[in-house]
């Protein structure tokens, strides 16, 4: 197990590592949507499904590490696919960057959350033993 969250430190470091070191942040505002608009435009008429894929790749990154810029993103979505297929990809994008987001904080957190809040925990921990993930929609 420790094996793994060393893999997940490692390539969480690299993303945000390379995220400050290349400056990302500054492409994901509103100046520079506006200003790469026509050729976003024009690699989507060029590859479509490369465009959608490589959009939805993004913004999983950026959710999953929980990195500035996905109301940009959305924003970029919906400008460049349209309301709908916009929302259809930010949608799916937005739940697999959660989950992962969720995965990565669990595997990495639970054992130091678990023993600093072990007392208040304690019930949570019964409930999820006893009713499994009904628990979580009770």
């Amino acid at each position: 197990m420790q094996k793994k969250k060393l893999v997940i430190v490692t390539l969480l470091a690299a993303v945000l590592g390379a995220w400050f070191a290349f400056d990302l942040n500054e492409f994901l505002s509103l100046e520079s949507l506006r200003a790469q608009m026509e050729g976003l435009r024009g690699l989507y008429l060029q590859n479509p499904w490369l465009t959608r894929l490589g959009y939805v790749a993004i913004y999983i990154v950026l959710t999953g590490v929980s990195l500035p810029g996905a109301a940009v993103m959305t924003l970029a979505g919906g400008a460049l696919f349209g309301f709908w297929y916009g929302l259809l990809l930010v949608s799916f994008a937005s739940s697999i960057g959660a989950t992962l987001a969720c995965f990565v904080s669990r595997v990495l957190l639970r054992d130091w959350v678990q023993g600093r809040f072990e007392r208040q925990l304690h019930s949570l921990n019964a409930g999820f033993e006893r009713d499994g993930a009904f628990y979580l929609f009770g």
